[in-house]
């Protein structure tokens, strides 16, 4: 019976020391204010597209090719290809270029002549093609 009590009483000691060190480490925190974590500048260039962007394209890219769950993982791995490829800006000026190009008329044939429109689409074009390889 003794050596349950002493074991008790460490384990009550143990408790208390545990406990202190929880309450210090509590009162730093408080007194240092809200932890918030920095992003990674270096990786923002990264993560340029907005959620709503990488959304349109996995809904778009999973009505070509299908519904499931692996067809979305590869739409995602798609379009996070793209985004390290092109920046947000190129990507939807591409893509403007080639909804222009849809519309009939004299005035958007710019977009389709247009040396700069060319060049948009074709970088589009290739980083999509990276994409289809590293992704399906």
């Amino acid at each position: 019976m003794n050596r349950n009590k002493a074991r008790h009483s460490r384990l009550r000691v143990q408790s208390k020391k545990h406990l202190a060190a929880l309450v210090s480490f509590l009162g730093v925190i408080a007194l240092t204010g809200p932890v918030h974590a920095q992003p990674d500048t270096r990786l923002n260039w990264l993560n340029d597209y907005p959620t709503e962007a990488r959304a349109e394209y996995v809904f778009a890219c999973m009505a070509t090719n299908g519904q499931g769950s692996d067809v979305l993982r590869r739409c995602a791995c798609s379009i996070d290809i793209i985004a390290t490829i092109i920046s947000y800006d190129k990507y939807i000026e591409a893509e403007t270029v080639l909804s222009m190009q849809l519309v009939g008329g004299e005035r958007m044939s710019l977009f389709r002549t247009a040396a700069s429109a060319k060049k948009l689409v074709a970088d589009l074009r290739r980083a999509q093609a990276e994409a289809d390889i590293r992704c399906f």
